[in-house]
């Protein structure tokens, strides 16, 4: 199926490691040009030398912590005096600290909050101009399945990505006339480095494989294809929707 977004610029948040690497690599294979960020260069460099080896797309790359508004914005204006347009944006960021309530104070919030839901609508807001101009974008949110079905011990996560959902659902609305859509991806328990640091810090979730019907957690690539997607000229009725891609781990049928 020709996707029908090669040539497409995509930035992609985190994308050093991980689901966000996945995502840009999976981008690449479909001709999307794509940018990668990242808080330490080394790691930048061996995502692009990796999409480099393994398609015809050579990256950009942009080094910047999203959590910082001074590094947004540096990031945004790099990013749009290289390519006049940011035509798919990916919204994509660690985790914040695990834990329960008392363990945080105010501080510990408003970072969280900068992580998560001041990096995602700064970027939104730095790249939306342009897509509004040319009548096209796509805009996708990677948040998690707590914002459905609450983690122990992830309340940070839990409250303020629900907020990240919000801000997605409330854009599809307002954009849909721009032929710009706004979807919101829930990545469930997936093999990356951050499960590998949660399973060892919290006996909680040793048994998390017993909670999922498929009985293995997911892969980054399954993530990167379902993203790819929702990027799409195909997709393009696809909007305002919280796709969980968890294997079935979410209890709920709404």
């Amino acid at each position: 199926m020709d996707l029908g977004i090669k040539d497409k610029v995509a930035f992609i948040g985190g994308s050093s490691q991980g689901i966000g690497k996945s995502i840009a690599l999976q981008l690449a294979k479909e001709g999307v040009i794509p940018i990668l960020s990242g808080r330490k260069v080394e790691p930048l460099n061996q995502a692009r030398a990796e999409i480099e080896n393994k398609t015809s797309i050579s990256p950009m790359i942009i080094q910047g912590d999203l959590s910082i508004n001074e590094d947004r914005l540096h990031i945004i204006q790099t990013a749009l005096d290289a390519f006049d347009t940011i035509d798919i944006l990916i919204t994509n960021t660690g985790g914040p600290p695990a834990g329960n309530f008392d363990d945080f104070e105010q501080t510990q919030w408003n970072k969280a909050y900068e992580l998560l839901f001041g990096s995602a609508a700064s970027m939104i807001r730095g790249f939306l101009p342009k897509m509004k101009s040319q009548q096209w974008g796509r805009i996708i949110a990677i948040t998690s399945v707590s914002t459905k079905q609450p983690i122990d011990n992830l309340i940070l996560s839990n409250a303020i990505r629900s907020s990240v959902v919000g801000l997605i659902k409330s854009l599809a609305n307002e954009l849909g006339p721009y032929h710009i859509t706004a979807n919101n991806v829930m990545p469930g328990y997936t093999a990356t480095q951050r499960l590998k640091e949660l399973t060892e810090s919290n006996p909680n979730f040793a048994n998390v494989l017993s909670e999922i019907p498929m009985k293995r957690f997911g892969k980054p690539e399954e993530l990167a294809a379902t993203v790819t997607f929702l990027a799409s000229q195909q997709a393009s009725y696809i909007n305002g929707v919280s796709l969980a891609v968890d294997g079935g781990w979410i209890k709920s049928s709404l």
